[in-house]
């Protein structure tokens, strides 16, 4: 593949014309975009493995074995992997999600292959050991312990299990205390052993980095790394709908505040109707001062603490929300007050100025979110994650303008059934 020109299009939104992607015999995918504007260098990705393959009874395993990658590895230990890379001023973390083990890191260009080089110690020949392993085990049933004591986290892990009922959405990537204590080092070992693979990784780099030097820095690492392992597709089941209304309230003893959620299911990130809803949801609950339910619940009737909405829209579903924080004698007033604007918010049409103000929020806030390395390393990977062209970000703001009120009230009422949401509690007893 020929680069594009690398002196052209560095101050302009990303497109097919500046972008390079590259795709190895293993499957890896390589997104690279040059940036010598900076003599930095960004890394972003992930490998298809996450809690969607998690066991019922380990829930967590996924999110465990990332936690554990850089704990050594077969070339360095936990200390040298560490001191190699703050040795440069080098960084590289992971985490997981349901779908994905994700990593990201930065470093100047001339590092590059050092970072790769762990990049790919760490994902394909860590060692967890097992004083390592009991260590982080700790800190993962210490950071369960004060989920459980954080109402805002509590009222969103029951959101989830309310409305991804039977659903691996539905279930939490960091699992419980019961299922984190279950979880062996060799669990650990065999996980990553069978999980791991590079069939659908995907990287990007940006930067100062030239894309056909880039493309043979990644082939020395990893073309190597073959095609043994791979675990069957996972097939999702089909989320459903709510069917009526549900009302659950989590008790915490000793709080001071109840914090609410109450929503229902949204759009996928890849359908059609994906920027109607995110447009709506920015006057709903997101734009000025969080928007209609801001204002009415938190400014107007002065019920909570906060109050916004919120659209969380992933690869097999996703959900629609709104959130708030109140005094526990505000529960039920704040939950009628946010019912009847999300009536009103299928009923009528939005206005022509809530529109126009939040299509010119969206189309303004994208290049400032383009003008680091990193937004355009997490713009380029949601490229590819969502399959939305190369060519997106050059059409946003056509997409944007084409929303009308009417797409609006139209994809609300497909989603939104004021009847049939789930009324989410966390806080002291009612």
């Amino acid at each position: 593949m020929t680069p594009p020109n690398i002196t052209s299009h560095l101050n302009s939104l990303p497109g097919p014309d500046d972008i390079s992607r590259f795709e190895l015999r293993n499957g890896l995918v390589l997104l690279t975009r040059p940036n010598f504007n900076s003599q930095s260098v960004v890394i972003n990705g992930y490998i298809q493995c996450g809690s969607m393959y998690d066991p019922r009874e380990k829930l967590g395993l996924a999110h465990f074995t990332s936690m554990s990658l850089m704990r050594g590895s077969t070339r360095r230990d936990f200390q040298q992997t560490y001191d190699a890379l703050e040795s440069v001023g080098a960084s590289l973390g992971f985490s997981s999600s349901v779908h994905h083990t994700s990593f990201g890191g930065r470093c100047l260009s001339e590092d590059l292959p050092l970072l790769l080089e762990i990049l790919s110690d760490s994902l394909r020949t860590p060692v967890f050991p097992d004083d390592q392993i009991e260590r982080l085990r700790t800190q993962l049933l210490t950071g369960l312990a004060i989920r459980s004591q954080d109402t805002e986290e509590m009222a969103s892990l029951t959101f989830d299990e309310t409305l991804f009922a039977n659903h691996p959405y539905g279930l939490p990537e960091d699992g419980y205390v019961e299922t984190i204590s279950q979880i062996t080092p060799e669990d650990i070992r065999t996980f990553q052993k069978t999980a791991y693979h590079p069939v659908g990784m995907v990287l990007v780099v940006v930067g100062a980095i030239d894309p056909k030097a880039c493309f043979d820095m990644v082939c020395r690492v990893f073309d190597s790394w073959s095609v043994e392992n791979t675990l069957p597709l996972k097939l999702f089941p089909t989320v459903m709908p709510l069917t009526k209304k549900v009302t659950r309230h989590i008790t915490i003893p000793g709080k001071s505040q109840t914090d609410i959620i109450i929503g229902t299911l949204g759009p996928k990130r890849n359908v059609p109707e994906y920027m109607a809803a995110s447009l709506g949801n920015s006057i709903l609950g997101q734009f000025g001062m969080m928007g209609r339910i801001g204002d009415v619940v938190r400014e107007k009737s002065g019920l909570a603490y906060h109050a916004s909405a919120s659209l969380n829209s992933w690869i097999e579903a996703g959900s629609w929300e709104v959130s708030a924080g109140v005094n526990p004698a505000n529960l039920k007033r704040t939950v009628d007050l946010v019912i009847q604007e999300l009536k009103r918010f299928t009923s009528e049409l939005v206005t022509a100025e809530e529109l126009a103000d939040s299509q010119a929020n969206f189309t303004g806030r994208l290049p400032l979110s383009l003008e680091s390395n990193g937004g355009v390393a997490g713009a380029l990977l949601n490229i590819e994650r969502f399959q939305l062209g190369l060519d997106y970000y050059r059409r946003y703001a056509d997409i944007v303008n084409s929303v009308t009120p009417e797409l609006i009230l139209e994809t609300a009422r497909q989603y939104i059934h004021p009847d049939k949401v789930a009324v989410i509690s966390a806080g002291p007893e009612k």
